[in-house]
């Protein structure tokens, strides 16, 4: 009887979707492209608990300022958008207004999204609305007094938002075009790794160069042949999005989830475009700074711990297994100008997302239990100041505070 239930839910949400869709015979595929592009925007990510119906709100997102709690976004009437219009969701997606003129935080990437066609909004809207209500109460408003006070998104409209849609570039390819249009749009990749200023903008000028996000760090994915995505190929930016893993890297933390729930679902156009647009941003000459002087002791010392924990994997010079344990040699993730995530890492250990491409992910162990702070600090300085890589060297007391934040 669930299962009967189930289905005539699943029906009448699609019959909703397409009467919301408006009347005619592409109604169908208007939703299966809302489908879609609500995969291009992670809407799950903060929209859909584990093992939770979908998009029934509830998955708290940390700010600097406090936590917020993902909307529920499914079709019911008293706890969703059921009563809401297209134009309502328009809003939302447009100018961060919620129905009612409610202004958003922007946890929900409004900022991004403004840049989102109407046309796209509408087949997403389509989608939203074919999905079966799910009667939750969210209270997405967690922040502490005064962040909680709403009037203070005006002024911080005015000072971090610039609202409108893409213009593509007359200049450009399509393809390049297009993927500017999903990374600085739907993709919204800005949101993690953009550096924001002090009231949570981004910081102007500095698009896409790396910034600290919940204990990690988010990289640089500019075309910086040191710090960025220069060294990559277009074809290896593919295959990590599509498989969370490839010679330089595998995602974790908060990317890991980006791929299982997003980017291992484009279609390798959209991908492929995505790697056009990246590689073209930056400087991808900007000098690299010089490496530590060979006789550092903390060289040395690194070096010993590396060849004793680390170069069963990671190979004596750096070159790793590709597609299996990363490479470290010439890695821009190696040289990011901040550490965190190395150094979550290596206390954490870390295992690659599993996808459809890939199903069988590689693993790293954890470090914790049998390297002391010093030892993390030393191993990864020389790490970064080896085979080609040149970055400030890790401290004791940086792993220390790690540490001390992932622990329960």
């Amino acid at each position: 009887m669930k299962t009967f239930t189930s289905l005539c839910a699943g029906l009448l949400g699609i019959a909703a979707g397409l009467a919301h869709a408006g009347d005619g015979s592409d109604s169908y595929d208007l939703v299966a492209r809302g489908r879609y592009l609500a995969e291009l925007g992670d809407c799950t990510a903060c929209h859909t608990l584990p093992g939770e119906a979908p998009f029934a709100g509830g998955v708290r997102i940390e700010t600097p300022f406090g936590d917020v709690l993902g909307a529920n976004i499914t079709p019911d009437p008293d706890t969703g958008i059921g009563r809401w219009s297209f134009e309502d969701f328009q809003n939302t997606m447009s100018r961060g207004h919620a129905r009612g003129g409610k202004r958003l935080y922007a946890a929900m990437p409004y900022t991004a999204y403004t840049k989102v066609t109407r046309e796209d909004n509408r087949a997403i809207w389509a989608y939203l609305n074919s999905l079966e209500p799910v009667h939750r109460k969210v209270d997405t408003n967690q922040l502490p007094f005064p962040f909680n006070l709403r009037t203070s998104l005006i002024a911080w409209n005015w000072l971090a938002f610039e609202e409108g849609e893409y213009q593509p570039d007359p200049g450009r390819s399509a393809e390049w075009n297009r993927g500017a249009y999903l990374v600085q749009g739907l993709g919204h990749c800005g949101s993690c790794h953009s550096p924001k200023n002090l009231i949570g903008g981004d910081k102007d000028g500095e698009f896409l160069t790396g910034s600290p996000l919940q204990g990690w760090m988010a990289p640089d994915i500019t075309g910086n042949r040191h710090t960025g995505l220069g060294r990559w190929s277009e074809a290896e930016i593919v295959r990590y999005l599509k498989t969370g893993a490839n010679r330089f890297d595998m995602a974790s933390g908060p990317m890991a989830e980006a791929v299982e729930h997003s980017t291992q679902h484009w279609k390798d156009p959209d991908l492929a475009a995505v790697a056009t647009y990246l590689k073209s941003l930056g400087d991808p000459e900007q000098p690299a700074p010089e490496p530590l002087a060979k006789d550092d002791e903390r060289l040395h010392t690194g070096a010993l711990i590396y060849e004793d924990q680390c170069s069963a994997c990671h190979t004596p010079n750096g070159e790793g297994i590709p597609n299996l344990f990363p490479k470290l040699a010439d890695a821009p993730l190696v040289n990011s100008r901040d550490a965190t995530s190395l150094i979550r890492v290596v206390l954490a250990g870390s295992r690659a997302v599993g996808t459809d491409a890939a199903p069988t992910a590689p693993a790293m162990p954890s470090f914790a239990w049998n390297m002391t702070d010093e030892y993390v600090a030393d191993v990864l300085t020389f790490v970064r100041n080896s085979w080609g890589n040149a970055a400030e060297p890790v401290t004791a007391e940086e792993v220390k505070a790690v540490r001390e934040e992932m622990e329960p």
